[in-house]
């Protein structure tokens, strides 16, 4: 413990000295892969890997101008690529309590019912600090000085690294005065299709697995886990078999007051002899049939959130390392991307009964809160 302390002094005195532009973009590249960062909430705005063709593609979405996701975040909040946090997803009624102590944290989500992804200024509009950048590798560091009404003083910092056709991510979080729950997560929107299809492309052809999410976390209609527990078997929820996202979507009536789609919190439950955290095991693979990109990911957490993009419109603009469609633009329609959130179950620190305790609150001297999780990119004819 004492050299992440050690590790976190070193960051303040750097974060005294950088000044860095947080629109200024970092790329790493290996062998079939390139990825590109800014500084403004240590977010991913491009990522290339090859298709069944052998040409690159970029398969997140995002902005092709850095400056352009601090407008987004004064306006639409779409949340393109960052890290999320001081706590990703939701907490009910933006309240916790630790060893006797009530927090209370910004409700910026549905009409000030309750928080997202950390309050009104969360980790995803905060200007990091580039701590180191090599060919294949980027960290970047910030210091959260109580932010947005969360107790006490953490130091994060987050290393991108990809070597061949992999992407790789950790994020370390120390509590530094208080306990405080800590749980961040990579809010990427991916389209494996890389919209070559052009105007009308969509993920709903895309196979989705998940083999160990026969679980999921219910919620109320504004996407607050009610505490129940609930299987995926004989739903559209299933897809612990592969099964093309849009095979059952218009079933799926779960996410919300009015949504059609998927924004789920599913479990993953890990076999019998594996730890909770167990981060050898494949627990999601995606693929697009346009492209025959694969994506195989492996993660320490223990849930999956899984948007489908049901609130995207069709007024947002690919990039144009997107644009396919010839003289007639393409924007991200409905059901037009995913978003894969690694993380722990949503609003435990609320759910004691769930037994997450150990897992999402953390305090000085403690191990830290460590986030990993690993993208394996291939092709398939």
């Amino acid at each position: 413990m004492q050299f992440f302390k050690l590790l976190a002094a070193s960051a303040f005195a750097l974060g005294a000295l950088a000044a860095s532009d947080p629109f200024e973009k970092y790329t790493i590249t290996a062998e079939g892969i390139n990825a590109t960062f800014i500084p403004y909430g240590a977010r991913l705005t491009n990522l290339l890997v090859k298709d069944k063709n052998g040409d690159y593609q970029d398969v997140v979405l995002g902005y092709d101008e850095g400056s352009r996701y601090r407008q987004d975040d004064l306006t639409n909040h779409t949340y393109f690529g960052p890290i999320v946090g001081r706590y990703a997803n939701r907490i009910k009624n933006g309240t916790f309590t630790i060893d006797g102590v009530t927090s209370h944290i910004p409700n910026n989500e549905h009409g000030g019912l309750n928080p997202l992804h950390g309050g009104t200024v969360g980790y995803d509009q905060r200007n990091w600090t580039v701590v180191s950048h090599t060919t294949d590798s980027v960290t970047f560091s910030f210091l959260d000085k109580a932010y947005e009404g969360f107790p006490g003083s953490v130091m994060t910092y987050a290393t991108f690294t990809v070597e061949a056709c992999k992407w790789t991510a950790s994020v370390v979080s120390i509590a530094l005065d208080k306990p405080t729950p800590i749980m961040l997560a990579n809010h990427v929107y991916w389209n494996l299709g890389a919209f070559v299809s052009g105007p009308d492309s969509t993920i709903l052809n895309h196979t989705l697995y998940m083999p160990y999410s026969k679980r999921m976390i219910g919620i109320d209609g504004i996407e607050v886990p009610t505490g129940e527990i609930l299987t995926t078997a004989d739903t559209p929820f299933d897809f612990t078999t592969p099964k093309q996202v849009g095979a059952d979507i218009l079933n799926a009536k779960a996410c919300g007051t009015g949504c059609v789609g998927y924004d789920n919190a599913f479990i993953i439950d890990r076999p019998r002899y594996s730890a909770p955290e167990d981060s050898s095991l494949s627990v999601l693979q995606l693929s697009s049939p346009e492209t025959g990109i694969t994506l195989d990911l492996k993660t320490n957490q223990q849930s999956l959130q899984i948007y489908s993009c049901v609130g995207q419109n069709g007024t947002l603009p690919v990039k144009a390392s997107q644009e396919h469609g010839g003289d007639k633009k393409t924007f991200v329609n409905k059901y037009g991307c995913m978003v894969i959130e690694t993380q722990q179950w949503i609003d435990g620190i609320n759910n004691p009964q769930w037994g997450q305790d150990q897992y999402q609150i953390y305090y000085p001297g403690s191990q830290p809160a460590v986030m990993w999780a690993e993208y394996t990119f291939g092709t398939t004819s």
